[in-house]
């Protein structure tokens, strides 16, 4: 993104003893777009899932923990499992006109009206995109052989507002796309980092300071020690690491 500023002398204040020249500032903002700075909220409802509201849009992910109290514009679902497609919950704050992205296999467990969508597809709505990309284990097995979560099971989301990008990871465990994610500039990362399923805290670390987000939150914890996670993000990195408890909302 390139901001141009230019200067462009008018005159001399006579007004002043010294000869003072006096400017106008051009500010040409082409490739900024028409994004307006917004405010995004990040609530942690538990487990993987999340509220967020920016920009008039009420977006959940993951529906399972937590409290749902308002209708969704948007809800997103990175997987069939039960702790991350929960349909009663889908149901109870889906609209008629609200749009929901999953999977193919998690959108025909939903039922009614879903997109479904694959890694590298993207879908916009306003000032919102969304976009799903890898996840899934290298790591973690059920048997020899048989991850917890296969290439092409699930799928994390790139969730763009308004010019910033949130990242939620789903349940994946380190993988080599994530680094590709460094040139994608993300603004928050949500990352899994209570191992057996998923990234453990040393994983999860590593994959953050990979991303390098500005800002980064734990999620899918257990029962594991989130400070863990923090000392080796900021002992590595100039990521600000934030820990929620559930119901807990980050602004930024």
């Amino acid at each position: 993104m390139e901001v141009e500023v230019r200067f462009h002398q008018l005159g001399i204040d006579r007004n002043k003893s010294a000869k003072s020249l006096i400017y106008y500032v051009e500010f040409n903002s082409e490739g900024l777009g028409d994004y307006e700075m917004v405010n995004i909220a990040v609530k942690w409802l538990g487990h993987a899932s999340f509220q967020i509201t920016a920009d008039g849009k009420n977006i959940y992910i993951d529906p399972y923990e937590g409290k749902y109290l308002e209708k969704a514009d948007i809800i997103l679902v990175t997987h069939s499992h039960f702790d991350h497609c929960d349909t009663s919950k889908i149901k109870a704050v889906r609209r008629d006109d609200t749009l929901i992205v999953a999977p193919a296999e998690c959108a025909s467990k939903i039922g009614g009206r879903v997109r479904a969508i694959k890694p590298g597809e993207k879908i916009s709505v306003d000032n919102v995109t969304v976009e799903a990309v890898h996840s899934y284990n290298v790591r973690r097995f059920r048997s020899p052989g048989n991850p917890f979560h296969p290439r092409g099971f699930g799928v994390g989301y790139l969730i763009t507002i308004n010019g910033r990008t949130i990242y939620h990871a789903g349940d994946t465990d380190f993988i080599p796309e994530m680094r590709d994610l460094k040139d994608r500039k993300v603004h928050l990362a949500l990352l899994p980092s209570g191992g057996t399923y998923t990234m453990d805290n040393p994983e999860a670390a590593e994959a953050a300071i990979a991303i390098n987000p500005q800002v980064v939150i734990p999620m899918h914890r257990w029962d594991t020690d989130p400070e863990e996670f923090r000392r080796k993000v900021e002992a590595s990195s100039k990521i600000k690491v934030v820990l929620l408890k559930p119901g807990e909302k980050y602004e930024t």
